[in-house]
């Protein structure tokens, strides 16, 4: 039902690739971002950070820099108005470091003056004399009992251990392949780095304009923090330039609240890049064993793993990252027994969190890469093993939880594989060539090789977590006539969820003019942007506002059709309702995760073409090709951005994107030296959208950020190894992997499903 005036043709609804309002001032450079907020008079931010992986503070010295010209405020942890800490899942991280520092870059303390450059200054001139402690950077050596422990001894350094227990997990396999497998640190990269505006309220409050993805999450941890109640701790979305998890994680946010708060003036920060690298958390990187066994006939028997994650220095999300890792431990198969163990430990190194398909991208490259030693073991095609093996409804995965509202897995992997591929090479031309206009080769010594890879995920938060999300839908007269107002906190973070609302509500209300409003925490928290859940949960709370609020325009139109009805008639008062969505319950996690812990499931394929220069071991990824269950494309223009952008990330995680550590320092905090896919990097992409609707979705809309990076990372490296004929075990590959064949062991000898406390070195 419509209430559009007949036959007027509405524009961006449901189904239509609507054009986004913000695309025009962010090409333009017109668009504010965090970084861009000002207000008169205010000052600037700056931290001092540690250089040490591990130290005790023997002394700080503030002096210096509380007496240079500019500077209105310098603060350490004996400065803080409370001792309470912080963090995403577990309050585990001082606000400025007490007594201790547990990575290099742990803010020290904190700085406010006239102009940045003041700012920096001064908290350079800060002296502190540190006391240098053993520092653990190796996750496996940190669960080891003679590592130090760096937070609660009688914990050790693990942070969460999950078993997931399926089946028999003794049962034998007439055909048996292992692995060891690596993922780096990734990072998550955003252009527009971490910012935000604090401005001190007469009541004591204070109003905090910020780029995070959370902003309800945010307050819990800030206003504690500030020794302040929650109603007095006001937060509004910023511009944010990117989020893809690192903003989840509370970074900037209490310092700069702490600064106006002391100085009573507004002050803004600004991490720069190499700050940036420091500034948030990470991926994981992990190590994982594998053990996959399987009939004759290539049904699989049994999936047995170790995976380990370095969590960092502090928690933050690993909890749900091992849950996630363990859980989508075997991927999108039948597996009829699985044993799959995950240990995320504390080390020394930057802390590391949510970055997009979280837990997943990294047991996906191990599981892929046993099952392309399966599939060669076997003497069957690769893409026939999966498909032999691949999920459909009715099905369960190794938590013993049914797959439901989702296109089988054989049909994702077929249709991806039918794809068409790329021509052959037609000429020599470099830009055709790994090393592009380098121009190291002229075709001799190229190999062309083709990989192919499926993954899975999880859509919404799982596991009993109390996901929801609200939405206020108003319907007024204005001077331009009929409008719809949304109100949601949930943040745009480039991923078009302004667009999706308001296209929801032009569905629903037939109305052409939908504004929807800055997010800020007067209205009800949305949940993160994050776990690709947006578009089901906040898009369910707009829907389901949008009905009630056509419910209540029925009512007033007295029998008569709202068809037939002129809706300004019937708003003599504005129509608003406040609609609080949440998703089916799920269960919290067992011992060994036999539940029903999770709302849905994404699946994706990807097939990767790729031409390398065995002699120079450069890459060259020529195309990739997709087929991913959407459930229902709201925009298709931009659900295909979303898996271009993904597969970008899982591109870098592949072949160049790793934060590299040196005694838990960072080597390369640059664009320059931390390189990232460009243009000239990305091939074609070929994408086939299936539309299997969800029943529980808003219009049967899936999430479909996370999975175009999962399996994309193992696709790439799958046709690299086509090409070279190498194992490849390690992710990024690097060209010294390719030429020389170098290897990536761990020192550690574990057995794949044993628990990696009992690891033995490898002398």
């Amino acid at each position: 039902m419509t209430i559009a005036p007949p036959k007027t043709r509405l524009r961006g609804v449901v189904g239509e690739s609507a054009p986004r309002a913000d695309a025009p001032p962010k090409v333009k450079g017109e668009f504010l971002y965090g970084s861009d907020l000002s207000r008169e008079g205010m000052l600037h931010g700056a931290t001092l950070r540690s250089p040490h992986a591990h130290a005790r503070i023997a002394r700080i010295d503030v002096a210096a820099a509380r007496a240079m010209p500019g500077v209105r405020a310098v603060l350490t942890s004996d400065d803080l108005p409370t001792r309470e800490k912080f963090g995403l899942m577990r309050a585990d991280q001082p606000v400025l470091a007490t007594r201790v520092v547990r990575y290099v870059g742990e803010p020290v303390a904190i700085v406010a003056a006239d102009d940045p450059e003041q700012a920096r200054l001064a908290a350079r001139a800060i002296k502190v004399e540190y006391e240098a402690l053993s520092a653990v950077t190796d996750a496996v050596a940190a669960l080891q009992a003679d590592a130090p422990k760096l937070h609660d001894p009688k914990d050790g350094n693990v942070i969460e251990d999950v078993r997931v227990v399926h089946g028999d997990p003794d049962a034998r396999a007439d055909v048996v392949v292992e692995g060891e497998y690596e993922v780096a640190m990734q990072d998550q990269a955003a252009l527009g780095p971490e910012a935000g505006l604090a401005i001190p309220g007469q009541d004591g409050g204070v109003t905090l304009h910020i780029a995070t993805q959370w902003l309800h999450e945010d307050l819990r941890q800030i206003a504690p923090c500030l020794g302040l109640p929650e109603e007095k701790v006001r937060l509004v979305l910023a511009g944010v330039g990117g989020a893809f998890g690192a903003r989840e994680d509370v970074t900037l946010q209490i310092h700069v609240c702490l600064l106006a708060l002391a100085t009573k003036r507004a002050v803004r920060m600004t991490y720069g890049r190499e700050e940036s690298f420091y500034g948030h958390v990470h991926r994981h990187p992990a190590r994982m064993w594998y053990r996959h066994g399987a009939t004759r006939d290539g049904r699989l028997v049994f999936v047995r793993a170790t995976i380990v994650l370095d969590g960092g220095a502090y928690a933050s999300s690993t909890f749900a990252v091992v849950a996630n890792a363990a859980c989508f431990g075997a991927g999108p198969y039948r597996v009829p027994n699985a044993l799959i163990h995950a240990v995320g430990a504390y080390t020394n190194n930057p802390p590391t969190g949510a970055m997009r398909g979280f837990g997943a991208v990294q047991s996906c490259f191990g599981y892929e890469a046993q099952m392309d030693k399966l599939a060669a073991a076997l003497g069957i095609d690769p893409v026939e093993l999966r498909a032999r093996n691949a999920l459909e409804n009715g099905d369960r995965i190794i938590t013993d939880q049914p797959i439901e509202g989702s296109a089988p897995v054989a049909e994702v992997i077929r249709r991806c594989a039918a794809l068409p591929l790329p021509p052959r090479r037609s000429s020599n031309d470099p830009l055709e060539l790994p090393g592009g206009a380098g121009n190291l080769t002229h075709g001799e010594g190229v190999k062309r090789g083709v990989g192919f890879a499926v993954g899975l995920k999880n859509v919404c938060y799982s596991h009993a977590f109390d996901d929801f999300s609200t939405a206020r839908v108003r319907v007024e007269r204005d001077q331009g006539g009929v409008v719809a107002r949304v109100h949601t906190a949930a943040s745009e973070v480039g991923q078009g969820i302004v667009l999706v609302c308001e296209q929801i509500a032009r569905t629903e209300l037939g109305v052409q003019r939908v504004i929807v409003e800055t997010p800020d925490t007067t209205i009800g928290s949305a949940g993160s942007s994050s776990a690709s859940r947006q578009t089901w949960m906040t898009g369910g709370a707009v829907l389901a506002a949008c009905r009630e609020v056509k419910a209540e325009l029925a009512k007033r139109a007295r029998g008569r059709r709202l068809e037939d009805v002129d809706v300004a008639e019937l708003l003599g008062t504005p129509v608003e309702r406040v609609v609080t969505h949440r998703h089916r319950p799920t269960e919290k996690r067992n011992d060994t995760t036999q539940n029903d812990g999770h709302v849905a499931f994404l699946f994706a394929a990807h097939r990767a073409v790729v031409d390398v220069d065995v002699d120079t071991g450069l890459v060259k990824v020529v195309q990739i090709a997709t087929a991913q269950d959407v459930g229902k494309a709201i925009n298709p223009l931009a659900v295909i951005g979303q898996l271009e952008g993904g597969i970008a990330q899982g591109l870098g995680l592949a072949v160049m994107e790793e934060v590299q550590l040196k005694d838990g320092a960072v080597r390369n905090a640059s664009f320059t030296d931390y390189l990232l896919p460009t243009m000239l990097d990305m091939p074609p992409v070929v994408c086939d959208l299936i539309e299997f609707p969800h029943p529980d979705a808003p219009y049967g809309a899936k999430g479909v950020g996370e999975p175009p990076t999962i399996s994309s990372t193992p696709a790439i490296v799958a046709a690299i190894r086509a090409a070279t004929g190498r194992a490849l075990e390690r992710v990024p590959v690097r060209p010294d992997d390719i030429v020389f064949g170098t290897s990536s062991r761990s020192g550690w000898r574990v057995v794949a499903g044993d628990d990696p406390r009992g690891a033995e070195r490898v002398r």
